[in-house]
């Protein structure tokens, strides 16, 4: 039988004067750790974040694994620390779950599943932070937060303008075209109603400041699931909008994002925008599609009876974006392990499609990369079993030992899609990263 322990952590709250200077400053020490994960929603007000954000940093136990048994190793992992566990989902543990495979080439080469339990937790909210040190390194807090209040608030210097980049297509236009025509030849014959496809932009031989790309990206996007993981030599720098699934208590919440239109300087311009978006059929149907399947993913641990949708196809702005989201909840059993609510739900259904399964079978076939942390999870589970995971999208990924900086988009394709247009969304959800790497 897997031992059991009791962990003990040392409990310090802090009222902080200026949160904006003092998050700058903590993001910063980070940096000195190999495990990081930072993740900000921006004080995004219709969000409803339990906390604004939140720091995990420097490993007392990591767990990282491949797609066997990836999900029962997870629960393992938290059946036994009973802690904090931070970390991420790739998108090919698909295969974990489903008779799948991913063969598409890897540059970033991220572990498939990647948790780890800090020594050290800040927990942001307000003003107010909430330290949490195991208890062995509870003596380390004065001292690090001596640290913390002495970091200059310095201008970053721009280090990237140094290196030209030149972003590189995985899929040029004509070959996006004739993929997609192949997709919809997929739908027209039955095969799936929707999927979700994707493109890889990339750079080779670039150095590139890791933190303060995701900060310059963090301030274009000011995104309620910003991100900035660091595994190693690997990092993500995320401004994702979209969060894939909470639990608080026994409440479980998954918000699909399907439907996108640009934002324009002139007010009378983007209010319209906007009211296209809503009022766009297609980019409705696309999302109450996504919403029964997810709808169907939650109902496997679901109380019966519990699912309701509580919003359908409401458009939310963004600094770069508008956006159509749905959300759906349900409530569990408090018997209900949360790694199993993550496992019948994964992949998330706006980055999949449906008929799940086919779809990601469509998908594999026709991209020209392998997925990995892209369309994957970033988030926490805490001690009470409770959690929150963003969906990777609008994300730079890095890998520093090979120099390799890549960003996906994609769009959801359905009987209706012309593919000329799907690309000119794909051009419009990369477009913020395009400009913090180009400068």
């Amino acid at each position: 039988m897997q031992e059991i322990y009791l962990v003990l952590r040392t409990h310090q709250t802090h009222r902080i004067n200026n949160i904006d200077d003092f998050k700058y400053r903590l993001l910063h020490w980070a940096q000195q750790f190999n495990e990081v994960v930072w993740l900000d929603s921006n004080t995004y007000g219709p969000n409803k974040n339990t906390y604004d954000a939140i720091l995990a940093v420097d490993a007392f136990s990591i767990l990282q694994t491949d797609t066997c048994q990836a999900f029962s190793q997870l629960k393992g992992f938290h059946n036994q620390t009973k802690d904090w566990i931070f970390g991420f989902l790739t998108y090919d543990l698909k295969n974990d779950l489903e008779e799948l495979k991913s063969e598409n080439k890897d540059e970033l080469e991220f572990p498939e599943l990647w948790f780890f339990q800090p020594k050290k937790v800040f927990l942001i909210k307000g003003t107010t932070v909430e330290i949490q040190y195991l208890k062995q390194y509870e003596q380390g807090i004065e001292l690090d937060l001596k640290r913390i209040e002495d970091y200059p608030l310095s201008k970053a210097t721009n280090s990237n303008d140094a290196t030209q980049i030149k972003i590189k297509l995985q899929i040029h236009k004509d070959a996006y075209v004739e993929k997609v025509s192949s997709m919809l030849e997929h739908i027209h014959r039955g095969d799936i109603y929707e999927a979700n496809f994707c493109q890889e932009f990339y750079a080779e031989n670039t150095p590139i400041n890791p933190l303060e790309t995701y900060q310059k990206l963090n301030a274009i996007s000011k995104p309620p699931f910003a991100t900035f993981l660091r595994c190693d030599d690997k990092y993500l720098l995320s401004a994702s909008p979209e969060r894939y699934l909470k639990k608080e208590g026994l409440v479980v919440t998954s918000q699909p994002i399907k439907g996108t239109a640009k934002r324009s300087s002139d007010p009378v311009e983007d209010a319209k925008l906007k009211y296209d978006l809503e009022h766009d059929q297609k980019e409705r149907s696309e999302n109450i599609m996504i919403v029964d399947l997810v709808r169907n993913d939650l109902a496997h641990t679901a109380v019966k009876g519990s699912v309701t949708i509580d919003e359908l196809c409401k458009v939310y702005s963004f600094e770069q974006v508008h956006q159509m989201i749905s959300t759906i909840s349900s409530k569990v059993n408090a018997s209900t392990h949360p790694v199993d609510i993550m496992a019948s739900t994964f992949p998330m259904g706006s980055m999949t499609g449906a008929p799940k399964i086919s779809a990601m079978k469509i998908i594999e076939e026709l991209e020209e990369t392998k997925r990995g942390l892209y369309s994957g999870a970033v988030g926490y589970i805490s001690p009470k079993g409770d959690f929150d995971f963003n969906v990777v999208i609008r994300s730079i990924l890095y890998n520093e030992s090979k120099q390799y900086v890549s960003y996906s988009v994609g769009s959801a394709i359905t009987a209706k899609s012309d593919p000329l247009k799907e690309y000119e969304e794909c051009l419009v959800k990369a477009k913020a990263m395009r400009e913090v790497l180009e400068n």
